[in-house]
């Protein structure tokens, strides 16, 4: 097929671009470079420097689905400018859903998040929890959801959206380097890389196994899957004037201790840790199930946390970060 992957320059998009390339698809890129890397670009895909608003250039009727993973997604950032993240999440993918109606192309899978859920009364996260966002970002993705199906009931576009929380681990050359970096695993390994001394805990009396919060970790090459089973669904008969979310977890999740003996286990480095008090608006548990793609499209985590902190070490120290 051929396919146009929007943010495919970015740390997942350009994991799964790569992967959709392995699997003999012709592979049109479009990214912006604002947060994306030019060497990221997946070998043997075309690329196009471009807004997601300007996908109408580049799209045209020789393209079977769109791969969506062009977004903001910094939470703190969305506080601050919400405007970026309305302009750009939500009137950008609503340009985007202009073009791919005019031009016949009928399959999308949306790189959704699991911020449109909130902080949920239970855990793990089913799809058909309350979608309550507390923050821009989330309402942004929450909106786009929404769009979709309304494109898919009116126009019949076949939908998938995936919900998922934390994303690690490397594929082959495309790794995570973002800047600033928010997400824990990068910013532990940073010690053992010498960049940091410590590693900062926020919250040591949660009530969890050992007192700090429990997150969702999922390898990047095992989210790429989910990705790409979803696009094939968008290719079954009945998935025209469908649209599908789905979450993607372990179901169970970690700790913030065990992330961190984790990069200790795999690094052999030592990593010292400085407790804080907990960060307003952080839950104690926040875990996805993910037993209906489990169900409907056979996808399963199998990746565990050391194997994602691995991957990700050795991504950072070949690139030298």
């Amino acid at each position: 097929m051929k396919l146009l992957v929007t943010g495919g320059a970015g740390y997942i998009g350009s994991v799964v671009g790569s992967q959709l390339v392995a699997a003999g698809h012709d592979v049109v890129v479009v990214d912006n470079l604002s947060t994306g890397h030019f060497d990221a670009v997946p070998d043997g895909a075309a690329f196009v420097e471009a807004d997601i608003a300007d996908a109408a250039d580049v799209l045209d009727t020789s393209f079977d689905a769109v791969l969506h993973f062009a977004a903001k997604s910094l939470v703190a950032e969305s506080v601050a400018e919400p405007e970026l993240y309305w302009w750009n999440n939500v009137a950008g993918t609503l340009r985007l859903l202009d073009a791919m109606r005019s031009r016949g192309v009928r399959r999308l899978v949306f790189s959704s998040t699991a911020a449109t859920y909130g902080e949920p009364a239970t855990t793990p996260i089913r799809e058909d929890a309350p979608a309550v966002p507390i923050n821009p970002y989330g309402h942004t993705k929450l909106a786009v959801d929404h769009a979709l199906s309304g494109e898919t009931a009116a126009h019949g576009l076949a939908a998938v959206s995936l919900r998922y929380f934390n994303v690690g681990g490397a594929h082959g050359r495309h790794g995570e380097r973002h800047d600033p970096e928010s997400h824990l695993i990068p910013n532990v390994l940073a010690v053992p890389a010498g960049r940091r001394d410590s590693v900062a805990v926020f919250g040591t009396d949660y009530p969890t196994a050992d007192g700090t919060a429990v997150r969702d970790y999922l390898h990047v090459e095992d989210l790429g899957r989910a990705h790409l089973l979803a696009l094939d669904w968008t290719g079954q008969p009945d998935a025209a004037g469908a649209h599908r979310i789905y979450n993607l977890g372990s179901g169970t999740g970690y700790t913030v201790r065990e992330v961190i003996e984790s990069v200790r286990r795999v690094t052999g480095h030592p990593v010292p840790v400085v407790d804080k008090d907990r960060r307003p608006g952080d839950p104690p548990v926040l875990v996805a199930s993910a037993e209906r793609i489990a169900a409907d499209l056979g996808w399963r985590a199998e990746h565990d946390l050391d194997r994602i902190v691995a991957d990700a070490w050795a991504f950072m120290r070949e690139a030298g970060r």
